[in-house]
């Protein structure tokens, strides 16, 4: 409950802000920024340390030999961290980035691998930068289907927006021309190798109804003005992005977004802000502040402001929002119809195909691009086709070094030391990014008896694949076989890790928009619809996943939603 019992507040005006932005990840930047920009002091809560750009990032200019141990996890390390060390991009390197297994507990019902990162911009430092737009077929996709409920929004109403936080961000990509897959503000493309090519050419030839086309990714592959005045420079292919870039050369919050509202001077930042609750008065029927535990003295200190914008990241955000209970909202802000924290959803990222590929042995590639070749949805588009409900996108790799050296014999001396300094044949990686149906039954909720360091309910996973899960799998590893069968790869293997939800890092849900208050929580504007100066912008607004990677929508989402606000609040109407 919002009591006010230990409340350290310095003073109401001293508290008191235009709007408060919960987290500083990819959307919480955002926000600021908007609010920022449109001269609204804004106050940023953040849960964990300041991370400024260039100055902390301790790794970024390192070479393997700096590493105690090159770069790897320690057996220590990987034994008190079994989740987190599950995550690809956590390492000796990157690891400071990460939220540990025991800092943060929660109470998984069901397996499910909570990846977090708390330091002032979240996961906007370790996040895999692809980046694409949704099409008018998905969000057209539940209401025609018949599942979750029907998007209060549709591609025209955030294509201005997609363009908006394209043109700032940076992206790099190829006019493709395809309407499953609209084009946007692009900088220029990354270049597919000979053999990404040969694989392109071959399945176009085979396939009426695929496209293959470069990866589109929040890299600077050649700075426009917009980011210069950043402070950015152009990505130099490190592939080492976990570690933060001192370039700028992708987009994070802290290179990009935060900077850029601070030199307004309209924005106040406080790391170590652990958000307990938002404070809605009874009186005035609307919130009217956010209820913090400081980290370090673990006070309780209150802040107020007109408008309000969750972006903690879903399930924090789900957490957030559920605990702030008051008379009028017992259940959680916002939660009239008892929704709040169902229809959890995510991507499902099982399925994997690796191959050989002969030939090309006078051939090689250059640098560490950091994006693949993308093959966008091609299952259920226009209508349903199959026994199972929306599709997948499919993304794949060649590469060379290491492909066809052997392991067998002893690993040492300078027979072998020859063998490896000269690459092996070519091979192909090929992965899935499936969509999931959300589901009332995948869910989180308060845990009512264990609570965390600062006091705070302990959050309850409750999320799992179903058999359209299955069956999608199954379709990608059928269908990435044949594909690369007909492309001429040899020795096609294919996998399924079995891999916990959550391990893709694409949660979403729990706070979904809608156009019924009995069916959603969130309306067109990403404002609760009986509570409408709280506006929630990140994962857990989205209504379903697509098969999109989906953190630009979660940033024209933000942007959109935070000029909305500004205008509303200029009319008197928040």
């Amino acid at each position: 409950m919002n009591d006010s019992v230990n409340i350290n507040s310095g003073g109401i005006e001293k508290n008191t802000f235009d709007a408060i932005v919960i987290g500083s990840g990819i959307s919480g930047g955002w926000a600021a920024k908007e609010l920022c920009d449109k001269g609204l002091k804004t106050l940023v809560l953040e849960r964990g340390r300041d991370v400024v750009h260039l100055k902390d990032y301790p790794t970024a200019t390192k070479n393997p030999w700096d590493f105690p141990h090159h770069g790897r996890n320690t057996l220590a390390v990987e034994k008190e961290n079994p989740i987190a060390t599950r995550c690809y991009a956590f390492s000796e390197a990157s690891q400071h980035f990460f939220v540990k297994d025991k800092e943060h507990p929660y109470i998984q019902e069901k397996p499910f691998d909570w990846i977090r990162g708390y330091q002032v911009g979240g996961k906007s430092l370790l996040w895999a930068r692809a980046v694409q737009r949704w099409s008018k077929y998905d969000f057209e996709g539940p209401a025609r289907d018949g599942f979750a409920v029907e998007w209060p929004i549709g591609y025209e109403d955030l294509a201005p927006w997609y363009s908006h936080v394209e043109r700032f961000a940076g992206v790099s990509g190829n006019k493709d021309g395809l309407d499953t897959l609209p084009d946007g503000e692009f900088l220029p493309p990354w270049e597919m190798n000979c053999v990404e090519k040969d694989i392109r050419e071959k399945i176009l030839a085979n396939y009426k109804d695929r496209n293959v086309i470069i990866g589109r990714c929040a890299h600077l592959t050649k700075p426009k003005e917009i980011h210069l005045q950043q402070g950015r420079g152009r990505c130099q292919a490190r592939s080492l992005c976990e570690r933060g870039c001192p370039f700028g050369g992708y987009f994070s919050s802290n290179s990009s977004t935060l900077p850029w509202a601070a030199k307004t001077g309209n924005l106040t930042l406080r790391p170590h802000s652990v958000v307990d609750s938002i404070i809605y008065d009874e009186k005035k029927g609307k919130a009217v502040g956010v209820r913090i535990i400081d980290s370090e003295s673990k006070k309780a200190i209150e802040y107020f402001a007109k408008i309000i914008f969750v972006n903690a990241a879903a399930l924090n955000t789900n957490l957030i929002l559920l605990n702030s209970t008051s008379s009028r909202f017992p259940n959680g802000i916002g939660n009239d119809n008892g929704l709040l924290g169902k229809y959890i959803c995510f991507h499902n990222y099982r399925g994997t195909l690796s191959a050989s590929v002969d030939g090309y042995q006078d051939k090689y590639h250059y640098g560490r691009r950091p994006t693949a070749v993308m093959l966008p949805n091609f299952r259920n588009v226009h209508k349903q086709e199959t026994d199972f409900l929306r599709g997948y996108m499919t993304f794949y790799s060649a590469s060379r070094a290491g492909w066809g050296h052997t392991d067998e014999g002893p690993q040492i001396g300078g027979e072998y030391k020859d063998a490896i300094s000269e690459p092996g044949g070519w091979g192909v990686f090929m992965m899935m990014q499936g969509e999931t149906i959300p589901k009332e039954s995948n869910h989180v909720r308060l845990s009512k008896d264990h609570k965390d360091d600062w006091g705070i309910p302990q959050l309850i996973t409750s999320v799992g694949y179903d058999d359209n899960d299955e069956k999608i799998l199954k379709d990608f590893l059928q269908q990435g076989a044949e594909m690369l069968e007909k492309a001429g790869c040899k020795n096609i293997s294919s996998s399924d890790s079995k891999q916990s939800p959550g391990l893709d890092i694409h949660e979403m849900g729990g706070v979904r928009m809608g156009k019924d208050p009995k069916t959603s929580l969130l309306n067109n504007w990403n404002q609760l619809h009986s509570c409408p100066n709280v506006f929630v912008t990140d994962g857990s607004c989205m209504t379903s996943t697509g098969t999109q990677n989906p953190s630009l929508t979660f940033m024209a989402l933000t942007a959109r939603a935070a000029n909305h606000a500004v205008e509303e609040l200029k009319k008197g109407n928040l």
